[in-house]
Parts: structure tokens; C-alpha cells; sequence
């Protein structure tokens, strides 16, 4: 076959434009440490690093989310330990004025202004924040849960964080639940951390169902209170032992503390020995609490050490297709190099002069 001019030219230009490419890449890997720069250099692979830094990137996210939750957590633990220390001073006090050896009218008025200053820092732990968040509200992050009273003017809502797919951890503590002693065994309300919604369904089901549930549960409330007899400074109906309600377990730190203060004020012997054992009752439900919360410090810390274990993973395997050897790399690119100049010499002579060559 006769090789003609052209083919030579295109043969030519083929070779040298072929290893200017393949230098071209191999420049790009070794300034970007990387082998593949773009999806045509390793579809496959690329494939898989794209999904990979996907799960990097959520795992990264939940792990954000888990320091939101686990600050939210601590604080209410500090707050929750605060607030225990508070009622075993309020208990010494109710102890050292219970009997006429140690103590009388007189003494028990004045330890009634101390009793009022518990309950006052009790109101004011109740009305914590963190950042711009309230964290005893419950979904009104935005409202201060308690009065100078110590009623409580938000909800029964557990603000939930998502730590891994299809797991989510409450974060918070509503202080109608720590406070208020509602929902600590029975209360006929559905409790929104037992369930997530993951779907617009599902979430109008909980909530007509907590809002059914909610109405019976005040309506039986109401019920029982009527039963009561009027409260006042005289009778027991002050500090009750089944508080708020007759058949509540709950106990309502805030009425503990002012019945204690009551009792103290009008020289009730019987009302402070009384106060002794509501304030057990108040103490061991801030103890539910905090273990409530240590349990979902320890569910986050081992989520999060999984996650960071999983990311760490996932970095290894991208790595692996994704990231380039480097003296592979310099090997290839004095190669190519020498390749290039090979070809840059042969091309010469492959290429018989012309006529033009010959003009002057």
C-alpha cells in the first residue's frame, strides 16, 4: 500500500496530540492529587466516591446535630442537679423545723423566707435558657414556661433531633413532665417521643390522637379537682399527698415547696412532717429526670462515636478510587515526557521534504 503525504501529516499529528493528552492528565492529577477529575476518567468509581461523600456529608450533619442535643442535654442536667440540691435544702429545713425540740414559731417564720427564696430559684431554673431557647417550654421554645407562681405556660412537646436514618432522640425534658409531675407513669396523654412521624400522615394521626387524648385527660382532671375541698392555710388540701391530682403519682414542685412555706408561716407542725414526705416524692422524680437524661447522653455519645467511625470509613474507601499515587504518577508523567520527545524526533523524518522546502 503507498503511504501517501497526508497520511503521514495525520499520522503525525495523531501521535504527538495523543501523548500532549495523556501528559495533560497526568499534569492535572499530579497538581490535583487526585485521579479522577472528572466522571469520564472512572465512571464507575465515580459513582461510588459521589455516594460516599453523600454519607459523608449526612454523617457530618448528624454529627452537628448530635452537639445541638448533647448541649441541650447537659445544660438540663446542670439544671436538673441544681434543682435537687434546692429540694434537699428545702427537706433539711423541713426536717430541722418539724419538731417543737428544735425549733418554734418563731424560727419556722424565718425559714419560711428561706423556703420562699427556693422557691423563687426554683421558678427561675424552671425559666433556663440556652442560646435563644427556653429549655423546659417543651415546642414553645420562644415562651417562658413559668410565673413567678410557677405556672406553667407551655407544652408537652420533645423537640427531636435526627442522629442516624430513621432514629431521632429527644432532647429536651418538658417541664410540665420534671416540674409539674405530669406524664411520669399515667396521664392519658401520647407521649410525642414514643413515636416520629415520618410522613404529613402519619403526624395528623399523632396529633389527633394526642389532642383526643389531652381533652379526657383535662376533663378527669377536672373532675377530680372539683372533688377536692377548697384550699387554704388551715387544712391539708394545701400539700396533698397525690399531687396535682388525687390519683396523679406526679408531684408539683412548685405547690411542694409552697405548701412547706405555708406550714412554716402559720406554725403547722403536722403540714412540715407532712412536706417531708412530698419532697421524697418531688426528689425522686427530678432523679427520673436526670436518669432519663443520662440515658440519652449515653445513646447520643455511642451514635456519635458510630458516626465518626463511619465517616473515618467512608474517607478510606473514597480515597482508595479516588486519590492518586504520586510517584505513579511522576513515573508516568518522564515517560509520557520521553514518549513525547520521541515523537517529536521520528516525526521529523517521517516527513519527506516538499518542494516548498526547496524555494527561496
Amino acid at each position: 500500500m503507498r503511504i501517501a503525504d497526508k497520511m503521514n501529516y495525520n499520522q503525525v499529528q495523531k501521535n504527538i496530540s495523543k501523548n500532549r493528552t495523556d501528559m495533560n492528565d497526568l499534569q492535572n492529577q499530579a497538581a490535583t492529587q487526585k485521579k479522577i477529575n472528572k466522571p469520564s476518567d472512572d465512571p464507575l468509581a465515580t459513582t461510588r466516591v459521589l455516594a460516599g461523600k453523600t454519607e459523608e456529608r449526612t454523617g457530618n450533619q448528624f454529627v452537628k446535630n448530635i452537639n445541638q442535643a448533647k448541649s441541650f442535654l447537659e445544660f438540663s442536667d446542670q439544671s436538673l442537679n441544681e434543682l435537687s440540691e434546692l429540694l434537699v435544702r428545702a427537706k433539711e429545713l423541713a426536717v430541722s423545723q418539724s419538731s417543737d425540740a428544735s425549733s418554734n414559731a418563731q424560727t419556722r417564720n424565718v425559714t419560711a423566707q428561706e423556703v420562699q427564696q427556693i422557691f423563687n430559684q426554683a421558678v427561675q431554673i424552671g425559666n433556663r435558657k440556652l442560646g435563644e431557647r427556653y429549655i423546659f417550654s417543651g415546642f414553645k421554645t420562644q415562651t417562658m414556661p413559668f410565673n413567678k407562681d410557677g405556672e406553667y405556660f407551655g407544652d408537652s412537646g420533645d423537640l427531636k433531633v435526627q442522629t442516624q436514618k430513621d432514629q431521632f432522640v429527644a432532647m429536651n425534658l418538658p417541664g410540665s413532665s420534671i416540674f409539674l409531675g405530669e406524664g411520669i407513669s399515667r396521664d392519658g396523654l401520647v407521649r410525642p417521643g414514643q413515636v416520629t412521624p415520618t410522613k404529613i400522615e402519619d403526624l395528623q394521626i399523632i396529633k389527633a390522637n394526642e389532642q383526643e387524648s389531652e381533652e379526657i385527660f383535662n376533663q378527669d382532671k377536672e373532675n377530680k379537682v372539683l372533688l377536692r375541698g377548697p384550699a387554704s392555710f388551715s387544712d391539708k388540701s394545701t400539700i396533698s399527698s397525690k399531687d396535682p391530682s388525687n390519683d396523679d403519682p406526679g408531684t408539683n414542685v412548685f405547690q411542694v415547696l409552697k405548701g412547706l412555706e405555708v406550714s412554716l408561716k402559720s406554725n403547722d407542725k403536722e403540714g412540715i412532717q407532712e412536706s417531708l414526705d412530698l419532697l421524697d416524692q418531688a426528689l425522686s422524680q427530678i432523679v427520673l429526670g436526670r436518669s432519663e437524661v443520662g440515658a440519652r447522653i449515653m445513646t447520643v455519645n455511642g451514635t456519635m462515636d458510630s458516626l465518626q467511625k463511619a465517616i473515618v470509613d467512608t474517607k478510606i474507601s473514597n480515597s482508595l478510587l479516588e486519590d492518586a499515587d504520586v510517584f505513579q504518577v511522576v513515573s508516568d508523567i518522564n515517560k509520557t515526557d520521553s514518549a513525547l520527545k520521541a515523537t517529536l524526533e521520528t516525526s521529523g523524518k517521517m516527513i519527506q521534504p516538499s518542494l516548498l522546502d526547496f524555494l527561496k
